[in-house]
């Protein structure tokens, strides 16, 4: 069976896209189709039933994703304990980082983990916290950092950080002096949001349906940074965690906190129980952990 083709085709699965697949895989869409068909070939039966834009999985195809994901796992942590016979003077560590959370938190991890181990080719890849947790789950990903809670009996994680969420809007907005807002109180501003696939959409889009309201989106990023450049632009508010709104004090924003325990952005590290770690993911979480500290 061609590898390839059987990872093509459980991103295209997991993503409920031939055109979202093909951008997280850097392919063209042609090239996934090309290779999901090629599969179906190999395997000889219909996986994806097409209907227009949007398809659903056959019988066969539903059992292709899930022993799919077994046998990707099991290429993945063979490629690891392989690698990892020469302990830390080679190989590779992936980390899973939400957008948001690299530069807030690793960037001083990342820089002690190359000081001490130079010969690991250290790798940062930025999903979701969503993604980070599936890829995780399927052995694509060693470790990564998603947004608590996860599935304890599949997970192992250390949380590092518990942070509520701030208002950002423009200087001398009609917030500006409070010291702290309810959601009630902004449920029908334009807001500058996240991507679909992260989970501070959930929590906030939660918090609003249970206001019998929906989000007036008026645009999306996965970057704080530009995020707050469309907040500076006026083209509406945004809600950013506490830690991440922290860089913005003393430039031309209101940033006030969001009173609202529901919504807490809480993120840790996670690792699957019972699967081989290499070295290298060891030496990471034991860094992390001494770097970062530990709210458990």
């Amino acid at each position: 069976m061609d590898i390839k083709a059987l990872r093509y085709f459980i991103e295209v699965v997991r993503r409920q896209s031939f055109t979202r697949a093909a951008d997280a895989l850097f392919v063209t869409q042609p090239t996934i189709s090309k290779m999901v068909k090629q599969l179906e070939e190999e395997l000889g039966t219909q996986l994806i039933i097409r209907e227009g834009r949007s398809f659903q999985l056959s019988d066969a195809g539903k059992v292709a994703y899930e022993r799919g994901q077994d046998v990707l796992a099991a290429m993945a942590r063979l490629k690891t304990e392989l690698s990892d016979l020469s302990a830390l003077t080679c190989g590779e560590l992936i980390v899973g980082l939400p957008p948001m959370v690299g530069g807030a938190f690793f960037a001083p991890v990342v820089s002690a983990f190359r000081s001490h181990y130079p010969n690991v080719e250290l790798k940062m890849v930025e999903y979701g916290a969503r993604s980070i947790e599936s890829n995780i789950r399927s052995g694509q990903l060693e470790i990564g950092v998603a947004v608590l809670p996860v599935d304890r009996q599949v997970f192992n994680t250390f949380s590092f950080v518990r942070d509520r969420l701030c208002l950002v809007a423009p200087a001398q907005s009609r917030w500006h002096g409070k010291r702290s807002v309810k959601l009630a109180d902004i449920v029908d501003e334009p807001i500058v949001f996240y991507p679909e696939d992260f989970s501070l959409s959930t929590l906030v889009s939660e918090g609003f349906r249970r206001l019998g309201k929906t989000i007036n989106i008026a645009g999306r990023s996965a970057h704080w940074d530009f995020i707050a450049a469309m907040v500076e632009a006026r083209l509406g508010i945004a809600l950013l965690p506490e830690s991440v709104a922290a860089r913005l004090y003393g430039r031309p924003f209101d940033v006030i906190p969001l009173d609202e325990q529901q919504i807490i952005w809480h993120l840790a590290l996670i690792w699957q129980k019972d699967v081989y770690l290499s070295h290298a993911a060891r030496a990471w979480i034991q860094m992390s952990r001494d770097m970062l500290g530990s709210l458990e």
